[in-house]
C-alpha cells in the first residue's frame, strides 16, 4: 500500500536541523534503498514537509518517522500519515 505524509516544522527549522541533518539523511537513504521510501523532502521555505512511502501498514510507516532523529528531537513538529489511492 501506499500512504502519504504531511508534517509541520519548527520555527527555524534549517539552523535546529543541523546537528542530526546526516543521521537524518542517512536514514532516508536507508529506507529508499530497502524500497519503503518513494520520496520526502520540505516544502519552500522549510514549513512542512511532504512524503510517499510504500509499505505494509500505516503503523510502520508511522513508526519509522517516529524513529527519525527529526521526530526525536523535535525538528517535525506534527506528521500525519493517510493512506493514499493512487489514480494514475
Amino acid at each position: 500500500m501506499r500512504f502519504v505524509l504531511w508534517g509541520t516544522y519548527c520555527e527555524n527549522a534549517l539552523e535546529k536541523r543541523t546537528p542530526y541533518r546526516d543521521e537524518h539523511l542517512s536514514g532516508l537513504r536507508r529506507l529508499k534503498e530497502e524500497g519503503m521510501l518513494i520520496t520526502l523532502g520540505p516544502t519552500e521555505g522549510s514549513t512542512h514537509v511532504f512524503g510517499i512511502f510504500e509499505a505494509d501498514s500505516q503503523e510502520q510507516v508511522e513508526a519509522v518517522l517516529h524513529a527519525d532523529v527529526y521526530w526525536r528531537q523535535g525538528i517535525w513538529t506534527a506528521l500525519q500519515v493517510y493512506p493514499w489511492i493512487q489514480a494514475l
